[in-house]
């Protein structure tokens, strides 16, 4: 569990400066890491890959809200949302640019000789697991829509 490996320390870190918005993000991920941790089917420890997938699951969940907060012109309540969203993203791997990703999807478009909106099934596969932890999944997707004419 690479990625989280300093997540105690930083909870212990927030306590001790006092960093309530923090503290209660480095909590939210600790809470979802042992309830993915104890859920019936599990090993028992996440992998890197499943507590990216966590990490990123929970960020989106804070982006939501604070659209919809937004929408409601309530921005009391979506801008800690987005705070938290920010502090749980440090935890994630570096993400890489649309550029980038546009060019990763390029590059497997060519390689697959995909055409058309009746191969984005097979991009896509091929996409998410090359950019897994690297870019949002809807970014992927969009940006596959485009390479592929659609």
């Amino acid at each position: 569990m690479g990625v989280l490996s300093s997540l105690t320390e930083e909870i212990k870190n927030a306590m001790r400066s006092k960093d309530t918005l923090k503290l209660e993000s480095l909590r939210a991920i600790k809470s979802a890491v042992l309830l993915s941790e104890t859920a019936s089917g599990s090993t028992g420890e996440l992998s890197d890959e499943e507590a990216i997938k966590l990490l990123q699951r929970l960020v989106k969940q804070r982006k939501d809200s604070a659209a919809i907060f937004r929408e409601q012109n309530r921005p009391d309540l979506a801008e800690p949302e987005e705070a938290q969203a920010a502090v749980i993203a440090t935890f994630l791997p570096e993400q890489l640019s649309d550029e980038e990703v546009a060019k990763v999807i390029r590059d497997l478009i060519s390689s697959t000789g995909a055409e058309g909106m009746k191969d984005m099934g097979k991009v896509m596969g091929m996409a998410s697991k090359q950019l897994a932890g690297k870019a949002d999944g809807k970014r992927i997707a969009d940006l596959v829509k485009k390479s592929l004419g659609a």
